[in-house]
């Protein structure tokens, strides 16, 4: 097994390393023995696998699985039919809808299709994350449903939710990123995020707004603040790496919702 994980680049790709269940239950294999299978109950190496694809210690008799406490255990439907889901649902920049899913793949209801939807994303939260570092653009933005013309407009409406986001910034390429919502932008609030999710030593890029100030005289970050007033550049121009991923979010939540999501939607999102 190779050190560096075989993930492929394109679908292109993808059919060629998948062609059948056998080529998905090697790469979990892979995935979760990458220095070779070691029986849990005893540490014996030697092994043979069973009919029904159970890996049977020679020395004691234990049965494990690659699939075991995963998305995958109990399935009933083919490990190349789950792959070709996850891809598709990664691969969407506008988002993966239970509606577009069940259609897509021939699922014989929406609450099949959302049930499928449902283990992917909680799949996709992993626990006890790195924090991001190096160089890592901070901002807040507004998401949520429709404008109506009636009522509270624009800043604190009650139909959106106030989102931080923080991006790491990979030259041109956008790195790992971490959202938040939060009460309102306030230095507490924010400085607070910035300390759950950056790493120390890290630069933190963020506009001109007041509640990073106290950055700029911390002795764990550096702070870049680029003032959009008087610069002669948009706000997606001086912070470009977060304002792509802002830009992102709201069409995946246009494409899966129709742009129509509450607040107390938006927590379930984006948490």
């Amino acid at each position: 097994m190779n050190d560096v994980e075989q993930y492929p680049k394109d679908f292109q790709e993808f059919l060629v390393q998948f062609k059948s269940d056998d080529d998905c239950w090697n790469y979990l294999f892979d995935m979760r023995w990458p220095n070779g299978y070691s029986c849990p109950k005893c540490q014996q190496e030697k092994y043979w696998i069973t009919d029904k694809k159970l890996i049977h210690c020679v020395a004691c008799g234990h049965q494990a699985s690659p699939t075991a406490n995963t998305i995958f255990h109990g399935t009933r439907k083919p490990l190349l039919l789950w792959f070709h889901i996850i891809w598709w649902v990664v691969a969407q920049k506008t988002g993966a809808s239970a509606y577009n899913l069940k259609d897509f793949m021939g699922f014989g209801s929406y609450e099949t299709a959302w049930s499928w939807l449902h283990k992917l994303r909680r799949a996709m939260v992993r626990s006890n994350r790195d924090k991001l570092v190096g160089i890592v653009e901070v901002d807040e933005t507004y998401i949520g449903g429709k404008e109506t013309g009636k009522g509270k407009q624009g800043r604190g409406a009650e139909t959106k939710s106030l989102v931080v986001v923080a991006t790491e910034c990979q030259g041109k390429q956008i790195g790992r990123v971490r959202f938040k919502i939060i009460k309102e932008a306030s230095g507490e609030e924010l400085i607070q995020f910035i300390e759950e999710n950056i790493d120390s030593g890290s630069t933190v890029i963020t506009d001109g707004w007041r509640g990073y100030n106290t950055l700029s005289n911390s002795t764990t970050y550096k702070h870049e603040q680029r003032i959009i007033s008087g610069s002669g550049q948009e706000a997606h121009e001086l912070l470009p790496h977060v304002h792509i991923v802002d830009s992102l979010v709201k069409r995946w939540i246009y494409g899966t919702h129709q742009g129509n999501v509450s607040h107390h939607k938006s927590i379930y999102l984006i948490t």
